[in-house]
């Protein structure tokens, strides 16, 4: 069983407290442990502070997450110019940076992270955390009862 969220968002920095809120309250509401929530939700506003900072294109951008009993996926999708990131966020970034330590900060935080190109231009940035869950929460409750 899966919860599905969908955000199609404006290319503005008030887009990245409103999508944070709604996965949070969803994560909450499911009853996601409040560290998981915190891990999330930091990164997610750095890829989508990444996206507002980098990216070129539409007006838009598209925030994608999964909810399950086990994990949360999240796919961040821009359609700007793409980059390699391969090797970004691996090694330690200068203390003094005023940029460069979101990806490095995403990596921390989250299970899995995979940066995809698209075909037409853009990024798709790929997230994964394991879930820990409240006793009794909502979302292993609804998964015993699926079929």
């Amino acid at each position: 069983m899966e919860v599905k969220v969908t955000l199609e968002l404006p290319r503005d920095a008030l887009s990245v407290p409103v999508v944070r809120r709604v996965l949070a309250t969803s994560m909450q509401t499911l009853g996601v442990e409040t560290e998981c929530i915190e891990d999330i939700g930091v990164a997610l506003t750095e890829a989508c502070t990444n996206v507002l900072d980098h990216a070129a294109g539409d007006e838009e951008y598209q925030v994608v997450a999964g909810i399950d009993d086990n994990v949360c996926t999240i796919l961040v999708v821009d359609t700007g110019r793409g980059f390699d990131a391969a090797h970004l966020g691996h090694a330690e970034a200068d203390p003094n940076a005023e940029e460069g330590r979101g990806i490095q900060l995403i990596r921390a935080l989250v299970d899995r992270v995979h940066f995809r190109p698209r075909p037409e231009d853009g990024m798709i940035v790929h997230l994964e955390k394991s879930l820990a869950f409240r006793d009794g929460s909502p979302i292993r409750q609804l998964a015993e009862r699926a079929p």
